[in-house]
């Protein structure tokens, strides 16, 4: 690619690092266990129908998507798999998940029932997943509410309206592996099993464990595990998961705009909150807050120029920030690392993260905005390459 046809900035997806890691997380959980790579949000930053393709060639027996219109692009895009949504509101369009054959979730009676009435519409059986909250307080029946909800989906399997394919929960700190909720939560879990199984409710899975308990939790794992942030290559639990060999797949990238010195007591960027102590060199790297570069990392984040991490120098403004490139040489129209697998020594999305008092699925799941995305495919041997 010359310089003149180079992307001004662009995301590049290493979809070997994706089937890498999908295939590393299916090997770490064992024979038994199925894999679900989440592909929600446009498969975390990366794609969402070339993550999904990449998650089936290494393996993985399910996806995982938020809502119903996620679940339908994939079978758009030509996925047949088993494919479960779990986000919904009154209204949703149960009807067309369920003629696209994808296992959605109720949380309620009230959910079975909508559920209920688009199963007669369409005149053919929903495959339904069940979702207790064990303690994140957040989607998922109370375990109050939860005898009801078992009993309705019970009677609803009898009356050959569903079938219950899963029973599910999710954890709320499963990154810090020794905080008491991943007991009590998955002692609450297997309370609400028993209570269906009292019920007569035999689900084809029953899973619990994300990322970081796929990979630090093994009690946890049950019949299958949901993994998603781990799967694009990035540490679930910065500083406590042992090292498996994933690869972040996701490299942001630019070309300098414009090198320029500037003087000892120059003020760079908006509201000059970083000031030159002597006099330097700077560089312009055109991508800012509206392209997914978080604000917060002004004058914290680094960046990879001429072989080098360079600090970003005062705001990050909308459409730019500014690098100091300390003296050095460089040119506009040379190229700039953001984040990549940090083999050579350039940031990480976690570096970032870090940077902006955040974590690595906020980078890259916002990053975007102008800039394009192109998917490569690299050899196994050389995935852990230069940026």
């Amino acid at each position: 690619m010359t310089p003149s046809s180079a992307p001004r900035a662009e995301i590049v997806v290493d979809l070997a690092a994706l089937r890498h890691n999908v295939t590393v997380l299916r090997e770490l959980v064992g024979e038994g266990v199925a894999m679900m790579t989440v592909v929600k949000a446009d498969g975390y930053g990366h794609g969402l129908l070339e993550s999904a393709a990449a998650a089936r060639a290494a393996g993985a027996a399910w996806l995982g998507v938020a809502t119903i219109d996620e679940a339908l692009a994939l079978r758009a895009g030509g996925d047949t798999g088993r494919v479960l949504c779990w986000l919904g509101v009154p209204g949703e369009d149960y009807a067309a998940a369920i003629e696209a054959d994808v296992d959605v979730t109720a949380y309620s009676v009230a959910e079975l029932d909508e559920i209920r009435m688009a199963v007669v519409a369409v005149g053919r059986p929903a495959r339904v997943q069940l979702k207790v909250d064990t303690g994140l307080s957040r989607g998922g029946a109370t375990l109050r509410a939860w005898p009801d909800v078992v009993a309705e989906a019970r009677a609803g399997e009898d009356a050959r309206i569903w079938s219950v394919t899963g029973i599910w929960s999710h954890l709320a700190c499963s990154d810090e592996p020794d905080h008491p909720a991943n007991d009590a939560q998955e002692t609450a879990f297997r309370e609400a099993l028993a209570v269906a199984g009292s019920a007569g409710l035999d689900p084809e899975v029953r899973h619990l464990a994300n990322s970081a308990a796929a990979i630090l939790r093994p009690s946890a794992r049950f019949d299958l595990v949901r993994c998603g942030i781990a799967s694009y290559g990035l540490d679930p639990a910065p500083g406590r998961t042992p090292d498996l060999g994933l690869v972040p797949a996701m490299t942001a990238r630019a070309r300098l705009a414009v090198v320029k010195p500037v003087a000892a007591g120059a003020g760079v960027s908006y509201g000059h909150t970083w000031v030159a102590g002597h006099d330097t060199t700077v560089a312009l790297v055109p991508v800012g807050y509206a392209d997914g570069v978080p604000r917060h990392a002004s004058n914290r984040a680094e960046v990879w120029v001429a072989g080098r991490r360079r600090p970003v120098r005062g705001r990050v403004c909308m459409d730019q920030l500014v690098v100091d490139l300390e003296g050095d040489a460089a040119a506009a129209g040379d190229p700039v690392v953001l984040f990549g697998t940090g083999v050579s020594g350039e940031p990480t999305a976690q570096d970032w993260a870090e940077a902006s008092d955040t974590i690595s699925y906020e980078i890259v799941t916002r990053i975007g905005g102008r800039m394009t995305r192109r998917h490569v495919d690299t050899a196994p041997d050389s995935l852990r390459g230069a940026p």
